[in-house]
């Protein structure tokens, strides 16, 4: 835990040349000063994380971590916890949506599974992980980040983990259980109103107790969201910036956050999910998301779906020509 802080206190910033020359590229290019919104400010971040202008996305990578919830069995998931590693073997075969959305972005797709025979704690009765399981998970998500890897998705798969989220969300940001707690897998009614108060039971058990956030994140995780905070970490040393799934990925991301201001800058939000917990994390963590579609599979499904979207912004400001270049005229001084 104390090497991870180290980090945290010591992280690389953007490229604050290759952001100039990306602003001084755009300015030239054959149309109106921020006609193109957000692709815009896309290819100036996509520059200043990688280092390079013109910035390009040749090898985006999509990873899914699968974890297991040891809180599965207080009933918060329409689904069970078997599913998991069901799923898993759905990913590996190419069946999931993420792998066609993968296959569409020309993405590469790998999924981590974390010793799904051995759940996480119950986190209403201690915390979900030890120290060194937390280690463990965190490590294999900062394993799995290549060098060539220049932009990174990442997601999760894991039954309950909603509640995870929902738990960590709540211990990091306060508000009341209700706020932070939705339909994840679908339920609603009274398994609703019981995840909610599995939800309030946890952290009024966790938050007394904990060392920061990144503890909230070892007593109310799973090892799928350690990995991903670890990749998320890995990937601003390789400076690869990364697209954040949904709730869950967001969730984790957030204890970086706010262990260490500014820890996500290298991040851009790839989509609002349809959690209701999930917008509202957004807000407190200052992002906002690419797309708003409704969509809530996790599994780095809105992440996948996002490259297109970056990868369209550096096309853009690669290969537009200059006014000059052109022979149009530039906007009268």
């Amino acid at each position: 835990m104390a090497e991870i802080a180290a980090c945290l206190a010591d992280l690389p910033g953007p490229s604050d040349g290759a952001a100039e020359a990306a602003r001084a590229r755009e300015s030239t290019l054959t149309k109106p000063p921020g006609a193109l919104g957000r692709l815009e400010e896309i290819a100036e971040w996509l520059a200043a994380w990688q280092d390079r202008n013109p910035p390009a996305v040749e090898n985006a990578c999509v990873v899914v971590f699968a974890g297991n919830h040891g809180v599965a069995a207080r009933g918060v998931s329409a689904f069970p916890a078997d599913v998991t590693a069901q799923m898993v073997a759905n990913f590996e075969a190419g069946g999931a949506a993420v792998n066609q959305l993968s296959r569409t972005a020309g993405a590469a797709f790998a999924i981590v599974p974390l010793q799904l025979d051995t759940p996480t704690n119950d986190f209403t009765r201690e915390a979900a992980m030890d120290e060194d399981a937390f280690i463990q998970a965190f490590t294999a998500g900062w394993d799995v980040v290549q060098p060539d890897c220049d932009l990174l998705a990442v997601g999760e798969m894991g039954i309950a983990n909603t509640t995870s989220a929902a738990a960590v969300c709540h211990a990091l940001f306060g508000g009341d259980a209700q706020d932070w707690t939705g339909p994840g897998t679908g339920v609603s009614g009274d398994a609703l109103s019981s995840k909610a108060r599995v939800v309030a039971e946890a952290v009024t058990l966790h938050k007394p107790e904990a060392a920061g956030p990144l503890d909230i994140l070892r007593r109310l995780g799973g090892r799928e969201l350690a990995a991903m905070a670890g990749a998320i970490l890995a990937a601003r040393f390789n400076r690869c910036p990364v697209l954040l799934d949904g709730y869950v990925s967001g969730a984790a991301a957030a204890a970086l956050n706010e262990a260490q201001p500014g820890s996500l800058d290298h991040t851009v939000a790839a989509h609002v999910s349809a959690e209701p917990g999930h917008r509202r994390l957004l807000d407190d963590l200052d992002k906002t998301a690419l797309l708003d579609l409704g969509m809530r599979l996790g599994e780095a499904s809105g992440a996948a779906l996002a490259i297109n979207i970056v990868r369209a912004a550096a096309a853009c400001h690669a290969g537009m020509t200059s006014f000059a270049d052109a022979g149009v005229s530039n906007k009268s001084e």
